[in-house]
């Protein structure tokens, strides 16, 4: 098979995967009385009708780029990290707690500080678990699920016990720790856009670095294929197994300072693991764990989520939205048989007609 139709193949079915959630979207639509067309189109104007929606579009995909981007590194190492959210929970209050303990550092001290110290600490989280998986051969699965919880109840703890007097959040944080900008603001329509967009960019570019032309990516990548081949190769499974976790919950960490320093400014009492996690998961799927299909496949998120606030303007319950996204990640799930069918269709192309020699 040539490269030009293992590329082509590679990016029909990500492309045929949102077709058929759409369509599918569409269906459940038509079978409960409502009119696709409209929704979609409802969809459409609350995601492009306004600068202010477009600005929270790209707001949204920023920590889905940094979540997608720390599930892929781990996936390269054939791990399955399902703690980041709890990971990206954990860069969201060390960042938090630095920006409330320092006020007064400069902006051009304190926010690097903040994006360090969150990166450290959702790597610390998630090198539990790789460290576990690399030692004894823990499930990294179950461990993250679990840790998922105990960082959301200690974070609870934090708000309620440690940096607020039983208040559910905390106070704003100083303008000195903020990712907000005056010309993202005004340029976004007053959106939450900030400085973090400028975050996950950069970060595309290094994991895309990392990965392809680094030893370390190179690393990674083979205890990924092969952990046994590896070995007999002089490369260290457990060392490239804890590092890809380390790597991953960084980057999943600095979702959390995005959060915390951009779209919020604070932290509060949470009642369930954060979205972004469990979002990035898919977007990374969706976008193949290739860089430039995860920033594609954040923005796509970003647009069905923010523009599907748009549809109940219509009469049309939000929550068509999540079935539509659902859907798109069950056809990814089965992507083997995406394949299966663009393989046959190629073949039954390639066949001789009836009457040919």
């Amino acid at each position: 098979m040539s490269k030009r139709s293992t590329f082509i193949k590679s990016l029909a079915v990500p492309v045929i995967s949102v077709l058929a959630g759409l369509l599918l979207g569409a269906m459940i639509m038509l079978a409960f009385g409502y009119d696709p067309v409209e929704g979609y189109n409802a969809m459409l104007i609350g995601a492009f009708g306004r600068s202010y929606n477009v600005g929270e579009v790209f707001r949204l995909a920023t920590p889905l780029i940094l979540t997608g981007l720390g599930f892929s590194v781990a996936s390269r190492a054939g791990l399955f990290n399902i703690g980041l959210s709890g990971q990206a929970l954990c860069g969201w209050i060390a960042s938090i707690w630095l920006a409330m303990t320092f006020p007064d550092v400069p902006k051009i001290l304190l926010v690097p500080m903040c994006i360090i110290a969150g990166a450290v600490a959702g790597a610390f989280w998630a090198g539990i678990a790789g460290f576990l998986r690399a030692q004894f051969g823990t499930s990294e699965v179950i461990v993250t699920i679990m840790m998922n919880y105990i960082i959301l109840y200690i974070s609870n703890y934090l708000v309620r016990s440690v940096l607020t007097k039983n208040a559910d959040a905390t106070t704003q944080i100083s303008a000195n720790a903020s990712l907000r900008a005056n010309f993202l603001y005004e340029l976004s329509g007053h959106s939450r856009l900030n400085m973090g967009i400028f975050l996950a960019l950069a970060m595309l570019v290094v994991v895309w670095v990392l990965m392809k032309r680094t030893t370390t990516g190179f690393e990674i990548r083979s205890v990924g294929i092969n952990p046994f081949a590896s070995e007999y190769a002089g490369m260290s499974a457990k060392k490239n197994i804890v590092l890809a976790m380390l790597i991953s919950g960084a980057l999943a960490g600095m979702a959390g300072v995005v959060e915390g320093l951009g779209t919020f400014q604070n932290l509060y009492i949470l009642n369930s693991s954060l979205e972004i996690g469990f979002d990035g998961m898919a977007v990374s799927l969706l976008g193949g764990g290739n860089p430039i299909g995860i920033l594609l496949s954040a923005v796509l998120f970003g647009i069905l989520k923010i523009g599907g606030l748009k549809m109940p303007s219509v009469g049309i319950p939000k929550e068509i939205v999540e079935i539509v996204i659902a859907a798109i990640i069950f056809f990814i799930g089965i992507s083997y048989a995406i394949r299966f069918l663009l393989d046959k269709i190629a073949v039954s192309k390639k066949a001789p007609k009836k009457g040919e020699v």
